[in-house]
């Protein structure tokens, strides 16, 4: 018997005492607290009045509201905007407002906007023409809002400065809690085109027919959110931070070219004025199909007014009560779709508008994809509340307003499309809709955390995905499964892999993150994904999520507010999970170190006993022991017997303390085995692992995050058998995001050549 090989039970029994008084020699300096299972208090602000530890609002909750009257008209030819209106902001806050802000978002087109110039620039070896075209050929374009005047309801004029994107109103007085105070704005700026240009709204121009087609959004100066987290939300629009509101009613009159198709968020009010008596009666129909859309303004009819250019106007007028934002697309290139779909106990109608040139794609696929994602959103969060959802066909943009929003999706000229084209639309109609829930309802920053609407939105994106493929097989054919981009844990490794000089937390502003799509959609995605499906299990996660919708429907929510729901509501304590994943850019790579094989053995023998009394430890405490030796090549045939074969004193134990039936229903092992796991990445994570067995039987095996509570290196885990291992596979199914998996085997697989990787997938 090696000596060196055999491990004792005892060690710790012995040789803590010596430890203990080593350490009361040798005091080491003490240290913070960095063990990355601690509470964040540090991180949260404290619980109070507003906003409570549970998560949900506080007894003194309050939010502002700012209603809004708005005249707006659309100048075809021109390609301008006029606007003037009338906002009424209620002050519901505890204190007294000596101004009010509002936001300017168009000025970040300002020919002198320092948002042109934020991002460093060098030139590249080559560039698309179009690309060049934005980088080099700039014109004299100037977007930025004029404002003509801001005056009081009785048009005296108003005290105001200007400041970038924001406008600081002066009020004659301060506006105490419960006071109202109304002003009016009047202004008209340049429509940008969003093709060249780039941009969440503005306009396409169609080079067959020279037609525009306008989706038009951040039209209007908007109030900000005044709030108890900061007060006032100003930080300035540089372009990426999206858009914190407040919520309020509105009343608003398009006025555009008499021969236009308009959507917009609201009810319309005017319909049969706007509408001939077939489209009436089109959509009357629509209004009680519930299995297909029912065309309102067909292709031909869109066809025949893209020739039309008439110089009358007609004024499309709508109601929309507690949205935090308005927006509105039209054309006269507009084909026009709806269908019915039940929401609860409210029928809602599915819109879709679009020009030839989205068709087939959008004929076939738009308008059942809004149905499906509001079926599929309102299952994880509450039912959608409003009596619409539109999609709107523009090109090479996806944004979202309430009850609207803008979809990227175009077929060749021939009509021909690929299926990443198909997937790409659908994909992004479901995310756009979905942003009805998050942010349009559950009201959150968008300016500071754009995860809260983007990443959240993405997560319940991928599972309305897969129910649509699971709903339309033949969309899908020949692949099973929806092929979503986002979502699955697998798909964020690529991006937390990357250079840590280029990443930065999930908790970092917008407009300070290098890479927004995965840090913002990606990466929360598959952080809730994990928490889903690895670490707290649907049903548990499904609860507090919708706890969470449900409590901040129609409020301002913080990032602190969704962490304590999700544990409040569930009874899992994830500041863990948080701190990893949102807090810092650490990532998962967790390994097999070593895999160690035991058996017991026999009594040590005199020359063990010898070794350990010239150690100091008395014979007589030795004998009662039961003693491991680790397992090299085929030394001993002992490996293959049980423990109790192997020990008489484990033998006399159970014959002593058992009757002979609780023994013949004792297990005893053959096989003892000590895995080490190790985690070269720094993100805390569930170890996932596959066992499998000479008689080909696997078996699959989870330890939870909390095993890296007290060691955070390395993790040592016992795993007996009475049948030999010989494979242990970690994390086999990819649901942890693991960014390595070269070890991730045992035995450890030898890395194939991108050859024989490539030879193994071809047959033949």
């Amino acid at each position: 018997m090696n000596l060196k090989n055999i491990t004792y039970c005892f060690v710790f029994l012995f040789f803590a005492p010596q430890l203990i008084s080593q350490e009361a020699d040798e005091k080491q300096q003490g240290h913070l607290n960095n063990n990355k299972f601690r509470q964040l208090y540090q991180e949260f602000s404290s619980p109070n009045i507003y906003r409570a530890a549970s998560g949900a609002p506080g007894p003194s909750y309050y939010q502002q509201q700012a209603d809004y009257k708005i005249n707006v008209e659309l100048d075809d030819q021109n390609k301008m905007i006029y606007g003037d209106e009338t906002i009424t902001y209620t002050n519901n806050s505890p204190q007294k407002l000596e101004y009010l802000w509002v936001q300017l978002d168009q000025n970040v087109r300002k020919k002198d906007s320092p948002s042109l110039d934020r991002d460093s620039e060098s030139v590249v070896p080559y560039y698309l023409p179009d690309s060049f075209d934005k980088e080099f050929l700039k014109d004299s374009f100037d977007g930025g809002f004029n404002v003509e005047h801001v005056n009081d309801i009785n048009n005296k004029p108003l005290d105001y400065m200007i400041n970038q994107t924001m406008m600081r109103v002066n009020l004659p007085k301060p506006l105490s809690t419960g006071e109202q105070f109304s002003f009016k704005i009047k202004w008209w700026y340049n429509i940008n085109d969003h093709v060249k240009q780039d941009g969440r709204s503005g306009y396409e121009t169609f080079p067959n027919d020279t037609n525009r087609a306008y989706i038009i959004a951040q039209f209007f100066p908007r109030m900000c959110v005044y709030n108890e987290v900061e007060g006032w939300q100003n930080q300035q629009f540089w372009g990426d931070g999206e858009f914190a509101l407040p919520f309020g009613n509105y009343e608003v009159n398009i006025t555009v070219p008499a021969d236009h198709v308009l959507e917009a968020t609201g009810e319309l009010q005017n319909r049969k004025e706007v509408y001939s008596k077939e489209m009436m009666k089109r959509f009357n129909k629509a209004k009680k199909s519930y299995d297909k859309p029912v065309v309102i303004v067909n292709q031909q009819e869109a066809m025949d007014a893209e020739k039309s250019f008439s110089s009358e106007k007609k004024t499309w007028k709508f109601i929309a009560n507690n949205v935090r934002d308005f927006a509105f697309a039209s054309s006269r290139k507009y084909i026009l779709d709806m269908m019915a779909v039940k929401i609860g106990e409210d029928d809602v109608m599915a819109v879709s508008i679009y020009p030839r040139e989205g068709n087939p794609l959008w004929e076939d696929y738009s308008t059942i994809t809004v149905v499906e994602a509001l079926k599929s959103f309102s299952k994880y969060t509450f039912d959608y509340p409003y009596h619409k959802a539109i999609s709107v066909h523009a090109h090479q943009i996806g944004m979202e307003y309430p009850m609207i929003c803008f979809n990227f999706g175009r077929p060749n000229i021939d009509g021909s499309y690929s299926d990443d084209e198909k997937f790409g639309m659908i994909g992004v109609i479901i995310h756009e809709i979905g942003h009805n829930f998050f942010p349009m309802i559950v009201n959150s920053d968008e300016r500071q955390w754009a995860w809260m609407d983007e990443g959240l939105t993405t997560f319940v994106q991928y599972l309305a995905e897969q129910e649509f493929g699971e709903k339309y097989p033949e969309i899908i054919a020949p692949l099973d499964n929806f092929p979503s981009d986002r979502g699955p844990a697998q798909l964020i490794t690529d991006y937390m892999s990357v250079d840590q000089n280029f990443l930065a937390p999930i908790m970092s502003n917008p407009e300070n993150v290098y890479y927004l799509g995965p840090n913002a959609y990606g990466k929360p995605a598959a952080a809730l994904n994990i928490l889903r499906e690895t670490i707290m299990g649907k049903e548990l996660f499904d609860y507090a999520f919708k706890t969470y919708s449900q409590r901040w429907m129609f409020k301002h929510p913080t990032p602190e507010d969704f962490f304590r729901t999700m544990e409040d509501a569930s009874a899992v304590d994830l500041d863990w999970f948080w701190r990893g994943w949102f807090y810092s850019t650490d990532y998962v790579d967790i390994g097999l170190k070593e895999v160690n094989q035991y058996f017991v053995s026999p009594d040590p023998g005199e020359e063990m006993l010898k070794i350990m009394e010239d150690q100091g430890i008395p014979r007589n405490r030795l004998r009662p022991l039961i003693f491991f030796e680790k397992y090299e090549n085929d030394k001993s045939d002992l490996k293959d017997k049980s423990a109790m074969e192997n020990s008489k004193l484990l033998e006399n134990y159970l014959n002593e303390n058992y009757g002979q039936d609780e023994i013949d229903a004792i297990d005893v092992p053959k096989y003892f085995y000590e895995v080490v796991f190790n985690k070269p990445g720094g993100l805390v994570m569930p170890i996932i692992i596959d066992i499998k067995y000479e008689d080909g039987e696997t078996v699959r095996k989870r330890y939870p995050a909390q095993v890296w509570r007290k060691n955070d290196n390395e993790v040592k885990k016992i795993i007996t058998s009475n049948k030999k291992i010989t494979e242990i596979v970690l994390d086999p199914d990819k649901e942890t995001a693991d960014i390595d998996e070269r070890n991730n085997s045992w035995p450890k697989k030898e890395d194939q050549t991108d050859f024989d990787k490539f030879k193994s997938n071809v047959k033949g």
